[in-house]
């Protein structure tokens, strides 16, 4: 959990850093060019920098160990920090299309070409390092505050090469009006990653089970002790990089306490060994017996 927390906290840094950068290169660049698309790519990197800075905030968060007010930890912290970044994003979609647009009517013209797309090439260089050094963080830790920042650092590549488009059809070909064009496109592309990025956050937020798939393989694991009769009221979520699922086992109605808590043990060892770092909380129930209240008693072994 540490080491997670140490990676995780890297990859935050490593997006301030490079989000720092770029502000500055790309300020100069739009005072330099007067581009709309240009524009745009400062305000997803000024974007960037605070998102990065919220993705630090919900990563440490995230990272504090359970407390009295926080039994099963402050994992939601990532899922909130994704959703502020969420927001961030929409806003400065919604801002970038209102100035393409307007541009658009005004006929105006972007200048000096060259500096703009001599900063979008190292901004991309830039981009793609610290993309890298992101997908090896996520693998390890699954963060979603992470996986997040690491979608929009995605779209920085593509809309560079948009930047770079626009002040060259502009500049070098002539076409009027690739500039607002490709403003208004990065604006649309930001919004549908802004639509992208919430549905995980929300999914976390309001405790989605996990998907079919490894409820399946969980199920699976359970069926292979021999001592368990039935499982019904499977329960599961994810709270930032811990998992944590819960469950009724039926056992030989004949057992004592002592016997039913060592085929729990049993159990849990068995699934602590195929899905390590989850959270199992187990309740035993004699074989046949039904709760009329239990909305959940279906056996779900039975399907096996």
């Amino acid at each position: 959990m540490n080491d997670n927390a140490s990676l995780n906290r890297s990859a935050a840094f490593a997006s301030i850093a490079v989000a720092l950068l770029l502000v500055g290169m790309k300020v100069w660049a739009v005072f330099s060019t007067g581009s709309t698309a240009m524009l745009g790519s400062l305000a997803d990197t000024t974007l960037d920098l605070v998102a990065s800075l919220a993705t630090l905030a919900g990563v440490w968060v995230a990272a504090q160990p359970d407390d009295e007010n926080h039994r099963f930890g402050h994992g939601k912290a990532e899922a909130l920090a994704a959703m502020f970044q969420v927001v961030l994003i929409s806003i400065s979609a919604l801002s970038l299309a209102f100035r393409a647009v307007n541009q658009w009517i005004a006929g105006a013209r972007p200048e000096g070409a060259e500096g703009g797309i001599v900063v979008s090439v190292i901004a991309m260089v830039a981009t793609v390092a610290l993309l890298a050094w992101q997908r090896y963080v996520i693998r390890k830790t699954k963060s979603l505050a992470i996986s997040t920042d690491h979608v929009h650092y995605q779209s920085d590549i593509l809309l560079n090469l948009a930047v770079i488009a626009a002040l060259a059809l502009d500049q070098y070909v002539g076409i009027a009006g690739a500039d607002p064009f490709f403003g208004l496109a990065i604006a649309l592309w930001l919004g549908w990653g802004a639509w992208g990025a919430s549905q995980q956050a929300i999914e976390q937020l309001m405790d989605h089970e996990w998907p079919e798939e490894r409820r399946q393989a969980f199920l699976e694991a359970v069926a292979r002790h021999p001592e368990i009769k039935g499982l019904h009221d499977l329960r599961t979520r994810t709270s930032g990089d811990r998992d944590f699922v819960q469950f009724h086992l039926a056992v030989n109605g004949d057992m004592t306490v002592r016997q039913a808590h060592v085929i729990m043990d049993e159990v849990e060892a068995i699934l602590k060994k195929e899905f390590p770092g989850v959270e199992i909380l187990i309740h035993p129930d004699p074989e046949g017996h039904v709760d009329p209240t239990d909305m959940s008693s279906e056996d779900l072994l039975a399907k096996l």
